[in-house]
């Protein structure tokens, strides 16, 4: 295996922890929510998580690569973190989306690191795929923040 193959693989696999890590958590915003509409838009971008961890774990494949399975231990230790929080503050909605809008930054920060990768070793291979998601990671954090700033207007 090439050592552009072995670069590829690493950054698309931490892109596939942070897609696990994404589904995870709009899965739980979704359980902690009551509002049918935002329940409905999380229930929807952890299907997106799910598809894109699925997408770079076929691109891992294509590579010759072993595709990353499994959550982050960081994206584990939030999820706990945000469930001993909201036994002491409740889960109202702007808190899920405030946790929401966190998680999305993380994510919107680790496609732009592998972006810097990409450019950096020059991974031409995977570049339109990491882009194309990463305009989706930030559309989601986009609408996040929105719901997030209209919660807290509306409380």
């Amino acid at each position: 295996m090439t050592d552009i193959n072995k670069e590829s693989i690493s950054v698309l696999n931490d892109l596939i922890e942070t897609s696990k890590d994404g589904q995870e958590g709009f899965k739980t915003c979704a359980e902690d929510v009551k509002h049918p509409e935002l329940k409905t838009l999380f229930v929807q971008r952890a299907a997106d998580c799910a598809a894109a961890a699925a997408e770079l774990q076929a691109a891992v494949r294509a590579l010759g690569g072993d595709p990353e399975t499994s959550t982050s231990v960081a994206g584990d230790m939030h999820r706990r973190w945000v469930d001993v929080k909201a036994m002491f503050t409740g889960k109202g909605e702007e808190a899920v989306l405030n946790e929401a809008e966190r998680g999305e930054d993380h994510a919107k920060k680790a496609y732009e690191q592998a972006l810097e990768k990409i450019n950096k070793h020059n991974l031409v291979g995977i570049r339109d795929l990491v882009e194309r998601q990463y305009h989706g990671v930030q559309r989601n954090h986009d609408q996040v923040k929105a719901l997030r700033n209209q919660a807290r207007k509306a409380g």
